[in-house]
């Protein structure tokens, strides 16, 4: 056999591998709660989904790195309540007394005074029983249930893949006469080891409700 051919045939096998690996450790953070939606319509690549009240624990800094480790701190028990956080993705820790699990996805907005980030807190947590922030840089925010259009793509979230999906979103509610709601936000639901062709990566935005007439028989 060809040296060319056991490298391919070696190359491959390792490929197998990491990507076998890939898969059993998405399976495994399956388990990670999410928020819940109905799909309501789709149009094309966009879902129409219908969310219901929602609270987040969010931050605007000047980019992601500090963002994320200001919520990370939240939820690990820089709180009022000093509860930690006991979750499987995207960040493993190690939990001490009442557990706050961690949702997915982390929404992320960019914004002209940096990046604006925010965590959702699980389903059993209202707005007023949610742990308060220490940090007077986090704020507990509560969302009413709402209407959101949604493009999704794998691979890496980069700042031009995400315009460009972004872009596109926009086309497609512009062409179905759908009216938007404030500006559209990033969603990611993998934590950064996940290989990029695994990755589950969601642009949303805000629109207004609408109900299709029907015609009466």
């Amino acid at each position: 056999m060809k040296r060319r051919t056991k490298v391919f045939i070696a190359g491959l096998g390792v490929a197998l591998a990491v990507t076998a690996l890939s898969r059993a450790s998405r399976t495994a953070e399956r388990g990670t709660e999410t928020v819940p939606y109905t799909v309501v319509e789709t149009l094309g690549d966009v879902e129409i989904r219908r969310y219901p009240t929602t609270v987040t624990v969010e931050t605007t800094a000047q980019n992601t790195g500090v963002a994320f480790r200001r919520l990370f701190e939240y939820i690990s028990g820089a709180n009022q309540s000093s509860e930690k956080v006991s979750m499987t993705a995207p960040v493993t820790t190690e939990s001490v007394g009442e557990s706050i699990p961690m949702t997915a996805p982390v929404a992320t907005d960019e914004t002209d005074h940096g990046v604006q980030m925010s965590f959702y807190l699980p389903a059993s947590y209202e707005y007023d029983t949610a742990p308060r922030p220490t940090n007077p840089d986090l704020e507990l925010v509560e969302h009413p249930a709402r209407t959101l259009a949604v493009r999704q793509f794998s691979w890496y979230a980069t700042n031009r893949r995400t315009r460009i999906q972004t872009e596109s979103l926009l086309q497609t509610l512009d062409a179905n006469d759908i009216a938007v709601v404030g500006d559209a936000f990033l969603m990611q639901y993998d934590p950064p080891s996940t290989l990029p062709f695994f990755r589950t990566n969601e642009v949303a935005v805000e629109i207004q409700r609408r109900e299709r007439g029907r015609t009466s028989t």
